[in-house]
């Protein structure tokens, strides 16, 4: 069963979903994407690893020797007569692992990386460590002679930094071309609109794929069974405007 919505459906922005949604679509658009491209290209799905915590923190270190206190014949009597000030109950930063998904698209022959595909996640866009790694990683292939094709399906938190773009949208797609920039393609769309669909960049002459986000998306939703575990009776996070709201609430009651 397809979503409710006819773009982007804002439930499945929800943590409790989002990275599921992430890892699905990446795989469903490598798969897509691997018959047009043959035999002069292949689709890998690669990860980047990083370690990051609730706050961001950095990590503690740990002593290089610890001495582990041992048992003795002999038993010390300390003294309990003295009254002990109640400690306080906090916690410590622990470190998280973070594995984030991307695709790659590589010539066959040569093995060279042609086309980077990314997918933004909550970390990439929230200020910390996902994304001062997303952004060093973001401008290396901005500097190099590989396409990127970045995708925002994320109303909240800062977007990612585009010049000469003076408008709003609930998301985005940027497509840039490593033979044409600082000039970029940017598919800007509300939470109202359908995903567009988009040519993938190649090599110069190359014929480019079209990339139909929107019906990867609901072969995602169908095959995870969404419309049976999201509940459309809660309120949405990040909220939608007052007008966007009102006409959420007329689809999801249609």
């Amino acid at each position: 069963m397809s979503s409710p919505f006819p773009g982007m459906d804002p439930y499945l922005e929800n943590s409790e979903f989002w990275s599921e949604v992430h890892h699905r679509l990446i795989t469903a658009i490598a798969i897509a994407l691997a018959p047009p491209l043959r035999p002069k290209y292949q689709v890998a799905i690669e990860k980047r690893t990083y370690f990051t915590s609730s706050e961001d923190t950095v990590l503690v270190g740990v002593p290089d020797a610890t001495i582990y206190s041992q048992q003795s014949g002999t038993q010390q009597t300390f003294s309990t007569t003295t009254t002990l000030p109640l400690p306080l109950q906090v916690e410590v930063p622990m470190l998280e692992e973070v594995r984030e998904g991307y695709l790659e698209i590589r010539e066959n022959i040569t093995k060279k990386v042609i086309t980077v595909i990314e997918i933004l996640s909550p970390k990439n866009k929230r200020s910390g460590e996902g994304r001062i790694a997303y952004e060093g990683k973001r401008r290396q292939i901005l500097a190099t002679s590989t396409n990127l094709v970045e995708i925002d399906l994320l109303r909240g938190l800062p977007q990612m930094p585009i010049l000469k773009f003076s408008g709003t949208s609930d998301y985005r797609i940027l497509v840039s071309r490593a033979n044409k920039r600082p000039v970029s393609d940017l598919y800007a769309f509300n939470v109202k609109d359908q995903i567009p669909a988009f040519p993938l960049p190649l090599q110069e002459f190359d014929t480019e794929p079209i990339l139909d986000l929107q019906s990867l998306l609901n072969q995602v939703y169908d095959q995870a069974g969404y419309d049976l575990r999201i509940d459309y009776s809660q309120p949405l996070a990040p909220p939608l405007s007052p007008e966007d709201a009102s006409w959420a609430n007329s689809v999801l009651h249609r």
